[in-house]
């Protein structure tokens, strides 16, 4: 078994200790938050995006006038709160939605739509494996309902524009409705964005979390407003761990030429354990003299215990480990001291190292200069 085939060293119940994990959601970020966290994780919250309130969007009004004029056909339902979030707005504006969609056949994009649609009072016709919008594309496409052209069918948006699913049915003939439930905007107080996009681009953040593709947007956004977007794209592209919650929300992401991890469903929980599954499985674990070293984001696991490291003591374990068994000079381990220094500063940061690690497994290399004692 070679090093990068062992297991990772960490205590079982905190497999992201010593790592910096990153929410970028504006709904159910502390739920996601407290499944990072009860894994060991540090967390960052940096909303990238807003929900605008229903009751105060007036183009989800015109919207649903326009589904009223005629009957429709078919109905895609893509989340349970935005479909659910329609139905009771149409009810305070005193607008006949539920009596109106009872002719049509309803699609549920996944079960969390299925139950909103039952539980207004109406019944799902069809939904797909995957609960992804392509499926639901290739459903209607196969003429699975029956041809297409010049039936109305109405879609409930989510937040993104679904640009293939709209576009590949109006190719059919259709009149497609799109129903904009609630719309993402930027969040009001931009500064924690702002600060995740120094903090990606200084390697202070180990991954970052998307559930929504507006958000993976928004970052890119506010990374572009502040002329730092290449270097967020690099950062993420080559160190820090993209994880989405499903392929629709990694699209901006991939777009941009950044690689992202995706769990088999989109859930909360499986983006927490893509996060635990992935992380720790970036950073090998080394065998030194009899003792076990895995050098994560902000600490240390020597033999399964865990480590917090100041900035200058990490900087040089992180060069260090990285060319295991060879010998780093002092000139060159100044290059990774946060705030730079001298040879002393260096001398220094090792003291601390070691006295930190309790163990021994820095090595002095006699006028040369230190190496992890493989």
């Amino acid at each position: 078994m070679t090093e990068h085939d062992q297991e990772p060293a960490a205590p079982p119940e905190l497999p992201l200790a010593g790592y910096t994990v990153a929410v970028t959601a504006a709904r159910r970020k502390e739920e996601l938050g407290a499944l990072l966290d009860r894994r060991g994780a540090r967390v960052v919250y940096a909303p990238a995006i807003r929900i605008v309130p229903l009751s105060d969007d007036t183009e989800l009004v015109a919207a649903t006038r326009r589904v009223l004029e005629r009957p429709v056909d078919l109905v895609v339902a893509t989340t349970g709160v935005g479909f659910r979030g329609w139905l009771e707005a149409a009810e305070a504006w005193d607008l006949p939605l539920v009596e109106h969609l009872r002719g049509a056949r309803v699609l549920a994009r996944g079960p969390k739509a299925r139950g909103a649609i039952r539980g207004g009072g109406l019944v799902d016709a069809w939904s797909p494996e995957s609960e992804s919008s392509a499926e639901v594309l290739s459903h209607l496409l196969s003429g699975a309902e029956g041809p297409l052209a010049g039936r109305r069918i109405a879609i409930q948006l989510h937040g993104d524009p679904l640009a293939d699913l709209v576009a590949g049915l109006r190719e059919t003939g259709a009149e497609v409705l799109t129903v904009p439930v609630y719309r993402w905007v930027l969040p009001e107080d931009v500064a924690p964005v702002r600060r995740l996009v120094t903090s990606v681009i200084g390697g202070a953040v180990d991954a970052v979390t998307f559930t929504s593709a507006p958000a993976a947007a928004s970052l890119l956004a506010v990374a572009d407003e502040l002329g730092r977007r290449d270097d967020l794209v690099g950062a993420l592209r080559d160190r820090v761990l993209a994880v989405a919650v499903g392929a629709v929300t990694a699209g901006p992401l991939e777009a941009a030429g950044i690689p992202t991890r995706q769990p088999e469903r989109a859930r909360l929980g499986a983006l927490a354990r893509e996060v635990v599954a992935r992380l720790p499985e970036r950073d090998p674990v080394l065998e030194l003299g009899g003792h076990t070293l895995q050098v994560r984001g902000y600490a240390a696991v020597v033999d399964g215990r865990v480590v917090e490291l100041a900035p200058g003591p990490m900087g040089v374990l992180r060069a260090l480990a990285r060319r295991p068994g060879s010998v780093l000079s002092r000139a060159e381990l100044v290059d990774c001291l946060p705030g730079g220094g001298d040879g002393h500063a260096v001398e220094m940061a090792v003291t601390r190292l070691r006295a930190a690690l309790g163990a021994p497994l820095i090595g002095t290399v006699v006028k040369r200069g230190y190496r992890l004692a493989v």
